[in-house]
């Protein structure tokens, strides 16, 4: 979904791939009458070749939808998580932000990030018992396997919990290496934050 979440903002891209104007889609949702999500997302996915990301936009779109996006801005997501979890993410990001204050922190997909450009560098999403830290690349997941070896590391996160002591020192090499490997610093810094090992937290 695009930045702000505007699902009239993927249109284009589905016009372009598939042919045909977004109203020739809601139509087809239409005719459907009273179909549930799931069957007006097999219309468009199993009928049509739909992604699930597009079906998803004008599915939702028709129903009324018009935007993915729930909080306006990174106060206003803190305070929609529990205490633990609100404390625990803000102390991740002002480590991250001392080090790198130019990064952008934004709410994107309902979570908040900081990003350098359209990029993502370092996300805190919220589950019911654990945070999730998401750094837009498994490539550096997998290069720091052994410094994350405490931690349950998922495809493309890492579950913290939420006792935690923050390690600065292992959120910003973490974020140096997927700095380098967006081209946004240099090799030596990021080699020497990324190879560095600290106590584990």
């Amino acid at each position: 979904m695009p930045k702000g979440g505007e699902r009239s903002a993927v249109f284009p891209a589905i016009e372009k791939k598939h042919g045909k104007p977004a109203a020739h889609w809601f139509k087809l949702l239409t005719d459907l009458g009273d179909a549930k999500y799931a069957e007006q997302m097999a219309l468009l996915q199993e009928r049509h070749g739909f992604s699930r990301a597009h079906a998803n936009a004008l599915v939702m779109y028709a129903r009324g939808s018009t935007s993915s996006q729930r909080f306006d801005g990174p106060a206003a997501y803190f305070a929609s998580i529990p205490p633990k979890h609100r404390a625990l993410s803000k102390k991740m990001f002002a480590a991250v932000q001392a080090k790198y204050p130019t990064l952008t922190f934004e709410v994107a997909w309902n979570q908040p990030m900081l990003r350098k450009g359209k990029d993502i560098v370092f996300a805190v999403g919220s589950s019911s018992n654990h945070l999730l830290i998401n750094l837009g690349s498994k490539k550096v997941l997998d290069a720091f396997a052994d410094r994350l070896a405490d931690f349950e590391v998922n495809k493309h996160t890492i579950r913290i919990p939420l006792d935690w002591v923050v390690n600065a020192s292992l959120l910003n090499a973490l974020v140096a290496a997927r700095l380098k490997e967006l081209g946004s610093v240099s090799m030596t810094t990021a080699r020497k934050m990324g190879t560095k090992r600290k106590t584990r937290s």
